[in-house]
């Protein structure tokens, strides 16, 4: 979350402009969370690989 002022001037009170990010989408959820699983399967390799030698 971010915010900025908006119209500014000498005599009066600055306002704020509040804004959050995008959601992401369900396909953006779903993206991230095949990602995750892809790099855990990765890591569970890589230690197998490296316990088995």
């Amino acid at each position: 979350m971010s915010f900025s002022f908006t119209n500014p001037t000498p005599d009066n009170e600055p306002t704020f402009s509040f804004t959050r990010p995008e959601l992401p989408t369900i396909d953006e959820h779903l993206q991230a969370i095949a990602d995750m699983a892809h790099e855990t399967l990765r890591l569970v390799a890589e230690l197998r690989r490296q316990t088995n030698t």
